[in-house]
């Protein structure tokens, strides 16, 4: 993203310390605060309030039942002599009963599923060791002293490992940053996850009906959407869409722009692309704010294969369950937080605001707030509802609750916009380690790819064998505007990773600890 690096990381696990216990003879009663474990008080008051209206039922439907076992033949016929000689009321109630049935089968939302996707992985030549970034920098002649020195703490501090990738362009000495450049990191990209996609789900390029391609910074005429027409020969009444400058989030609007196409058109699948392009977009002046990202970024993309044929269900790892969107784009700040512009010298590049991690907690804030009562248990939504209403009326200063996400979600897809922005969220979500994992190793393993960053970060967690049947995945993207977008699937069986996946020869070396 539109992430910074400022945020101190240190994700080593430390062993459990061994503990003195001391037994003395005591008359009063033991503190039960103490003594009994909250975690599953908790679990339990979930489970019952969760669960209530079933546990309502139950006594309901054992009445009827003992009711109807007791009934004899006789009682049986004079039910059936009733129904018969009230044969307008029976049609009626048929009648009532078929046509709101047909009604609602029709007006339903449409299943959407994930059937596949595939994240591209650059060649190792591409790769841009810490060492031999600073010293292309340095060698570029573009930086004076202060800016490289400026680059070495933001990289040391960045949670970016040595395997990341720039593009080709950027390699050379000095940058060959050019349109045609640009066009084949583009084609690489994008045709290098459709490719692998296509193989591992056997799709044919003609089945596909919608195609949606995002790329914030990089828009060429013909389009990005139209490079992949013509390369797989698609068909010509596709409805292709090509989304630009919406930054990181785009990839999560591209879901939901293809959600709303798959309810219109039945029975086809529809292709997500979501990438960034780096070569014509790299920041050669010496403006601080403008810097980061040429630190941040590096190369990536994902395609992803959609579908609302029932027949493809069983061979879906996902089911969309819901997109919530959060526009902050009508607050100036907001909307000049993460800004393209020239600086003083007349060089272009994407500025960061001081102030864009307390935009991005904004933006966070108001997205929970919609996403809350539709995913958490109810059993959370009281308790926040209730400290809410003792705030207002009793006491001013009682902490808000805050709700447990953890009770919701089994995995948590954190974009990798920048160490600063992990952090936050696993503070104020109240994440453990384990939740951010992910998102720190797709940081640490890609850098910022922009976009298709939260897929990386599922591909991980398929990796490691963490994906069980029924688990549900959040999603959550921060992109210039400024946009906090979210995206929940559910897993509809125990996923394992697709043939080809971006962690498949280096997953057993993860996770690694990132020094501070």
């Amino acid at each position: 993203m539109d992430g910074g690096a400022g945020a101190q990381v240190n994700t080593a696990r430390g062993g459990a310390e061994p503990v003195g216990v001391q037994i003395q003879q005591s008359r009063r009663l033991p503190d039960f605060l103490q003594s009994v474990n909250l975690k599953y008080v908790k679990l339990g008051y979930h489970y019952l309030i969760s669960n209530l209206l079933t546990l309502c039922l139950i006594p309901v439907m054992a009445v009827i039942l003992i009711e109807a076992s007791q009934m004899n033949p006789d009682d049986i016929r004079h039910l059936w002599l009733h129904l018969k000689y009230n044969l307008v009321s029976v049609i009626i109630c048929s009648a009532v009963l078929v046509f709101g049935s047909t009604v609602y089968i029709m007006t339903r939302p449409r299943p959407v599923y994930l059937v596949d996707y595939s994240c591209y992985k650059a060649p190792d030549e591409l790769k841009a060791p810490y060492e031999r970034f600073m010293q292309h920098s340095r060698l570029t002649g573009d930086f004076d002293e202060s800016s490289l020195e400026f680059q070495r703490k933001i990289l040391e501090r960045s949670g970016l490992g040595d395997e990341t990738y720039v593009p080709e362009a950027m390699h050379h000495l000095p940058p060959q940053p050019s349109m045609q450049a640009a066009r084949e990191e583009a084609e690489q990209v994008m045709f290098g996850a459709l490719d692998n996609l296509f193989a591992n789900t056997s799709v044919k390029p003609k089945d596909i009906g919608i195609l949606v391609v995002n790329c914030s910074l990089f828009n060429p005429t013909p389009s990005l959407s139209a490079m992949i027409v013509n390369k797989y020969k698609l068909r010509g009444n596709i409805r292709s869409f090509n989304l630009g400058g919406m930054g990181c989030s785009a990839g999560v609007i591209a879901v939901d722009l293809a959600k709303d196409m798959l309810q219109v058109h039945r029975n086809t699948y529809a292709v997500v692309v979501s990438t960034e392009n780096i070569t014509q977009n790299w920041y050669f002046g010496n403006k601080k704010s403008m810097l980061i990202p040429n630190c941040l970024f590096r190369v990536g993309g994902a395609a992803v294969l959609l579908s609302n044929k029932s027949v493809d269900r069983r061979r879906a790892k996902y089911k969309l369950v819901h997109v919530v969107r959060t526009h902050r784009g009508a607050d100036d700040k907001a909307f000049r937080c993460v800004y393209q512009e020239q600086d003083d010298a007349g060089k272009t590049g994407v500025s960061l605001s001081k102030d864009l991690m307390a935009i991005a907690g904004g933006a966070l804030k108001t997205n929970i707030t919609t996403l809350g009562p539709l995913v958490l248990p109810i059993s959370e939504q009281l308790l926040f509802f209730a400290t809410l209403i003792i705030k207002k009326i009793c006491n001013k200063h009682v902490k808000p609750y805050i709700p447990d996400f953890k009770l919701a979600f089994d995995h948590f897809c954190i974009h990798a916009g920048g160490r600063a922005v992990i952090d936050e969220l696993e503070k104020n979500l109240q994440l453990t380690q384990v939740h951010v994992e992910a998102s720190r190793m797709t940081l640490h393993r890609f850098g910022n790819t922009s976009s298709s960053s939260i897929w990386y970060e599922l591909a991980y967690t398929e990796a490691k064998g963490r994906m069980r049947k029924g688990n549900k995945v959040w999603q959550i993207a921060f992109g210039s505007g400024f946009k906090c977008n979210s995206a929940v699937w559910q897993a509809l069986r125990n996923v394992k990773p697709s043939q080809n996946g971006p962690w498949e020869d280096c997953i057993d070396r993860y996770p690694v600890k990132v020094v501070s």
